[in-house]
């Protein structure tokens, strides 16, 4: 992903949930499940985007993600929230109800 179209996405008044990722991190094959989960109840109050720190690592290096699972919540280009490990899905989504 280009970082001109990572700005445009996390730029919104959507609240943006980045959840920086790998193929080989195993708390990041358990935020899956909680991250659809999440979006199932939230629906389009939220977008929920995977980005892959293998593929991407200009991306999460300007975000200074040592660790993944690290999930970020993006509003207006500005980072509200942040957290690094798996997040369970009923504080992911207080959270991003706080936001709204």
């Amino acid at each position: 992903m280009a970082k001109s179209n990572f700005s445009e996405l996390i730029k919104g008044q959507i609240p943006t949930l980045i959840d920086f990722s790998a193929e080989w991190c195993g708390p990041c094959k358990m935020m899956k499940p909680i991250l659809d989960q999440v979006k199932a109840t939230m629906g389009d109050q939220v977008r929920v985007i995977k980005i892959d720190v293998d593929k991407n690592p200009s991306i999460a290096s300007s975000y200074q993600v040592r660790g993944v699972p690290t999930l970020i919540l993006f509003k207006t280009g500005e980072i509200k929230w942040r957290q690094s490990g798996v997040v369970p899905t009923e504080n992911l989504t207080k959270i991003i109800r706080e936001h709204l």
